[in-house]
């Protein structure tokens, strides 16, 4: 008896040891190895390993496997067909596809609306996000036309939701992929030249990269587990110090963070973290983060969520964890239609649509408008002024000061041209214009076609030519046998 109570003793201390130092790795801080012999850390670490999966595997007792997943996201857009659509963005190394849910009122279709991106289960052992992306989507088909919420993000907002961005890590129970990668360090990095080699990343990098170039993101948050915080660029500095690093829309983000921690149950009461967020590098600084490089070269504005202090909490307590997550990510996404400037740029003599830059006088960052509608979305913080500047080749630059104020703020450019001599000796301008602009179009996505078909004319047009030819020979052949037959 005294035996097992001094094993439980031991137990407890051990299990407060963990809880205690459970959020100092929370993001991957990596351990020194000590001083301990190698061949006895090599059989200790198997034994803790094989204990570990084992703990974790009833811990999962109640989870989706990625089976299950597969399936509830079928389901979903089974029932809500009107709002969804489901694709697949790649695979991951074991071949499990990658599956987004796309939920919107016009699913698919390109429109004049901003996007917005939540990716879950990018560690293996952090699965609370994939659980929580099933009952949002579920809960905003539910509620569409019935809830306020659903219905201004429905209607408004294209919103894509990748439940695991790391199946394979899930189901091996541990932090990375199947090749034992950190997917949250395998992005390119603004410092260091790591990651920079494209046959060295990860297929699901490689997935999450290509997604980005496919869909202009206006925002979008990863949700991760280990603590309770919302985190924001940058996550490195350029000398690797633990320090305060601020990107260029630092006042944006810290908006942002704050929407999510004070909408949270318990973020913002926080005693480790100021108001429940963090500035990354404050935190801890790591390098080749998906969130640093959404914003330097997806103009995508992400933040880094840790939505559970427990990285992996029984089954039975996920429904409250969604309920004290679900106002923050709600009023996250509807933050892209609730705040900040939102417009479309045209051009002033023809009046169709242009693919201009949108810039923050002050502020060292620059968006574009859309190829094809030319709508922008600029994330500002409120309360505070701007002179939002819109740029074109070919045109004159245009500025406006606003005041932005926690309401849609819609603010619709018109570029006037700048005149260039040969200009003028053209006799209609916009049909020029109109025309160098389709001939683009094509260039870019039907050059292929277009130049078989034109092949394939010009071909046509030489057997006839030929053909024409050949026959005009014969007929001046016999016409000549004729002339000799009649002398």
């Amino acid at each position: 008896m005294a035996h097992l109570n001094n094993s439980l003793f031991i137990l407890s201390l051990s299990l407060i040891f963990l809880q205690f130092f459970h959020t100092a790795v929370a993001r991957g801080g990596q351990r020194d190895p000590g001083f301990v012999d190698i061949p006895y850390a090599a059989s200790r670490r198997h034994l803790s390993e094989e204990n570990h999966f084992q703990k974790l595997n009833a811990l999962a007792r109640g989870y989706m496997t990625n089976s299950d997943l597969e399936k509830a996201i079928k389901a979903f857009h089974g029932r809500c067909r009107h709002i969804s659509r489901i694709y697949s963005i790649g695979r991951s190394v074991l071949g499990v596809p990658l599956w987004v849910m796309e939920i919107s009122n016009n699913p698919g279709k390109e429109e004049a609306k901003p996007a917005f991106k939540f990716v879950g289960n990018v560690h293996g052992d952090e699965p609370v996000g994939r659980e929580l992306m099933l009952l949002l989507a579920n809960w905003l088909c539910d509620n569409y036309n019935k809830d306020p919420m659903a219905t201004l993000i429905v209607d408004n907002v294209h919103l894509h939701i990748l439940p695991s961005m790391n199946p394979d890590g899930f189901s091996l129970r541990r932090r990375g992929n199947a090749n034992h990668v950190d997917l949250n360090r395998d992005f390119p990095d603004q410092f260091f030249s790591i990651n920079n080699d494209i046959d060295e990343r990860q297929p699901e990098t490689k997935a999450i990269m290509s997604w980005i170039k496919d869909i202009r993101f206006t925002a979008s948050a990863s949700l991760h587990g280990g603590a309770l915080v919302a985190n924001y660029p940058w996550d490195g500095t350029k000398d690797k110090s633990k320090s305060y690093y601020a990107c260029p829309d630092d006042e944006v983000f810290i908006y942002m963070a704050k929407l999510y921690s004070g909408s949270h149950y318990n973020m913002s009461l926080s005693k480790e973290f100021d108001a429940g967020i963090t500035n990354g590098a404050y935190w801890y600084p790591i390098y080749g983060g998906m969130q640093d490089w959404n914003y330097i070269y997806g103009g995508c504005f992400e933040l880094t969520l840790e939505i559970s202090d427990n990285k992996w909490p029984p089954a039975n307590e996920l429904h409250m964890i969604w309920e004290y997550n679900k106002r923050s990510m709600l009023d996250l996404v509807a933050s892209l239609v609730k705040s900040g400037v939102h417009g479309r740029i045209f051009s002033s003599d023809c009046g169709y649509p242009l693919p201009a830059s949108i810039a923050i006088k002050g502020i060292n960052y620059t968006i574009k408008s859309s190829e094809t509608l030319a709508d922008y979305h600029r994330l500002l913080a409120p309360g505070h002024q701007y002179e939002v500047v819109a740029t074109m080749p070919g045109y004159k630059t245009r500025t406006t000061t606003i005041v932005v104020k926690e309401e849609l703020m819609t603010l619709d450019f018109i570029l006037e041209p700048e005149i260039t001599i040969a200009d003028r000796f053209l006799p209609n301008r916009c049909v020029s214009r109109r025309s160098l602009n389709i001939f683009a179009v094509i260039s870019k996505s039907h050059m292929q076609v277009s130049l078989t078909l034109i092949l394939v004319l010009a071909f046509l047009f030489f057997l006839m030519k030929r053909k024409a030819i050949v026959n005009h020979f014969k007929v001046r052949k016999l016409i000549r046998q004729r002339r000799v037959s009649a002398v």
